[in-house]
C-alpha cells in the first residue's frame, strides 16, 4: 500500500491541475476547508461535488463499555462528523 498523500504534494497536484501556482491553490485549499468546517460545525450538510457529502449527525446519550475493566457507563450526547463517498468516485476505484 502506498503511503497517503501529503498537503504539500495536494497543494502540488491542485496547482499543476489549475495551472496556477502553488501560493495560490494553497489558499484555494485552505479557504476550501474553512468554508466546510464553519457550514459542519454549524449543523449544516457541505457537497463536495464528485467526492461525497460532509455532514455532522447527533448521536443520543448511550451506554458504553469500559474494555479495560468491563464497567458499563453513560457516554454523553454528542455529535460526529460523517463523510459519504460519491457514487462517482466509488465507481472510479472499481
Amino acid at each position: 500500500m502506498s503511503k497517503p498523500m501529503t498537503k504539500t504534494q495536494l497543494i502540488a497536484a491542485v496547482a499543476d491541475a489549475m495551472g496556477a501556482d502553488k501560493k495560490t491553490a494553497g489558499a484555494a485549499l485552505d479557504a476550501i476547508a474553512a468554508v466546510v468546517t464553519r457550514e459542519v460545525a454549524g449543523g449544516g450538510t457541505v457537497v463536495v461535488p464528485g467526492l461525497g457529502k460532509v455532514a455532522c449527525r447527533e448521536r443520543p446519550e448511550r451506554m458504553v463499555r469500559n474494555p479495560a475493566t468491563g464497567e458499563s457507563m453513560s457516554k454523553a450526547a454528542d455529535r460526529q462528523v460523517k463523510f459519504a463517498i460519491a457514487k462517482s468516485l466509488k465507481d472510479s476505484v472499481n
